[in-house]
């Protein structure tokens, strides 16, 4: 083997070992498994103002409020969160979730929304399965009753991301694949989250706090990813800015206490 061609083989060699080196860079989190940093998750109340920015113009949408609490469910020390938002601006709406969840690891039990809108009222409950996500059959006027959707991999909640990134051990350059199930959407399926670097944010009321920057693409690699903030010491969500659907300009979330 002449010596160029084994320099060229050496590089190929040196690429792919790289390549495979990034992809094992990903970190899986498989349901069940104690979380890192569990312990970060407290008793409290945390509000959020949502607000959509097109071009310089910006507009409350609603404020939303996440309290996460350690319950006794079935003689059992659960972890509870509860979620609602309160409409702002004509056309007002509100949502209510109550999820619960194993303590220490996070894996998902029950889920149940209720929503009124328009003097409408809708109730929709299910239960994460190892194998499968399906309506509580025993929740009174479920209009999720007969929903059942495979799971091939156990999955979380994706409508309590927020407290879940909380949980895991945030660092320069940690990647994590997380299988999320939105009740009620599509199929579960895998979505990556990086630890893209780290930021200062200044504080509307004075003061600084030092946050690792967190992306996601959700599977979409073409459009601009979210961004999350997360305090580095408490690693409580911070702020939040997502790409609107059509790109006219961004979904913001922001910490109000």
């Amino acid at each position: 083997m002449s010596l160029a061609v084994r320099a060229a083989v050496c590089a190929l060699l040196l690429l792919a070992g790289s390549a495979a080196a990034a992809q094992a860079a990903v970190t899986p989190v498989p349901v069940g498994q104690p979380l890192a940093r569990f312990d970060k998750l407290q008793p409290g109340v945390h509000r959020y103002l949502r607000y959509r920015q097109v071009g310089d113009t910006v507009t409350a949408v609603d404020v939303w409020t996440r309290e996460v609490r350690f319950d006794t469910q079935d003689g059992q020390r659960r972890l509870h969160i509860v979620q609602h938002w309160d409409g702002a601006g004509a056309a007002t709406s509100n949502r209510q979730l109550d999820s619960w969840f194993e303590v220490g690891t996070f894996r998902p039990l029950t889920h149940e929304r209720r929503s009124q809108k328009d003097g409408v009222s809708k109730i929709e409950g299910f239960a994460f399965r190892p194998d499968r996500i399906v309506g509580l059959k025993d929740l009174p006027d479920n209009a999720a009753k007969d929903y059942d959707v495979a799971s091939p991999q156990p999955s979380f909640n994706f409508e309590t991301d927020m407290e879940f990134l909380q949980a895991l051990p945030l660092a320069a350059g940690y990647e994590a694949s997380i299988v999320f199930h939105h009740p009620g959407g599509g199929p579960p399926a895998p979505y990556v989250f990086k630890v893209a670097g780290s930021e200062t944010l200044s504080l509307p009321g004075g003061g600084k706090i030092d946050c690792w920057v967190v992306t996601a693409d959700y599977n979409h690699p073409e459009a601009p990813v979210s961004r999350f903030w997360f305090a580095k010491a408490s690693q409580v969500l911070i702020k939040q800015v997502s790409p609107l659907p059509d790109g006219s300009g961004v979904m913001g979330k922001t910490l109000l206490y």
